[in-house]
């Protein structure tokens, strides 16, 4: 049997410190950085996606940061795509790879080698499931997965709601059962040429608020608002899907005169909290990770230690 590739990939919620962690322990490995965050793909937004700077990066090659500009579509099947080349592209050169990141459906996408061509998540199918268990719970549509597919009833839990509604969206799109996709993933997993180390950041929830709350004020004094007025300049309308995402259309809101810079500071920080939540909820769904409690404190080096440390052990 031909032993695989074993892939290492660094995970955590936005402001946990990823960035000087990955870079110390790919400086130690002598790896290169693939970046799984969907932000850091789009060329000139920089401060606002907390984008590594060139002296940041230590040395360390990066890829998939600044693929495209803001008005080009970037989907899920694209960074599968692009990422899978670049570890290839990496290990075709003698070196190992690092993969870091916050954004769950490219970390699945590269862990769980899901079918996104084959069923794409269906905003319109979805509004409308969740909106049935508004008006009957989340029982009555537990049921109904039961009576078609009671293998996949049987490992959701009827108050997993994200779990239950993807379940019950796959059905009705495709009249199959969720419990047949998701052993046709599972193989494709066991083909997969890759053996994945997920080692995972996290930090006490409050803690990692004030973090948050920080950033967002820093990130505003280094010029967040010029790098959007410098958009707006070369014809960015605000309708861009990159810039209707996190942070962006607060300082939008701003420069257009709806709300004061104040107000769109806390709306950003109340933001981020929440998608640091997400991303945390995110991230218990993936089976096999080693998790790390990192302290508000503590230094990027030590945090360094006991990632390279989980590694060696592996």
């Amino acid at each position: 049997m031909v032993e695989k590739q074993k892939e290492i990939v660094l995970l955590g919620p936005t402001a946990v410190g990823k960035t000087k962690v990955s870079v110390i322990v790919a400086q130690v490995l002598g790896a290169e950085i693939v970046s799984a965050d969907s932000r850091l793909v789009y060329k000139e937004l920089d401060i606002g996606t907390a984008k590594p700077t060139m002296e940041e990066r230590g040395g360390v090659p990066h890829h998939l940061i600044d693929v495209v500009d803001i008005w080009s579509e970037f989907t899920v099947a694209d960074f599968q795509k692009l990422a899978f080349k670049a570890l290839d592209d990496i290990h075709s050169r003698g070196r190992k790879a690092l993969v870091v990141g916050g954004t769950g459906l490219y970390l699945r996408a590269l862990v769980d080698l899901p079918s996104y061509q084959n069923v794409p998540p269906m905003p319109d199918l979805r509004r409308e499931i969740m909106k049935e268990i508004q008006e009957y719970g989340s029982l009555a549509l537990y049921e109904e997965l039961k009576r078609f597919d009671p293998s996949a009833a049987s490992k959701i839990h009827p108050n997993n709601i994200p779990r239950l509604v993807r379940a019950v969206e796959v059905v009705r799109a495709t009249g199959r059962r969720f419990s047949e996709v998701i052993e046709h993933d599972r193989r494709r997993k066991a083909e997969s040429p890759y053996n994945w180390l997920l080692i995972g950041l996290t930090m006490d929830r409050g803690k990692l608020y004030d973090r948050i709350n920080r950033r967002v004020k820093e990130m505003v004094q280094r010029g967040w608002v010029d790098e959007v007025r410098a958009l707006i300049a070369k014809g960015a309308t605000g309708e861009e899907k990159p810039l209707k995402g996190l942070g962006y259309k607060d300082i939008i809101a701003y420069l257009v005169g709806k709300q004061s810079l104040d107000e769109a500071v806390e709306k950003i920080q109340r933001d981020t909290r929440r998608f640091a939540k997400r991303q945390m909820t995110f991230f218990r769904m993936i089976n096999d990770v080693k998790w790390i409690e990192v302290d508000y404190s503590e230094a990027p080096q030590d945090v360094a230690r006991k990632v390279i440390s989980l590694i060696e052990s592996s």
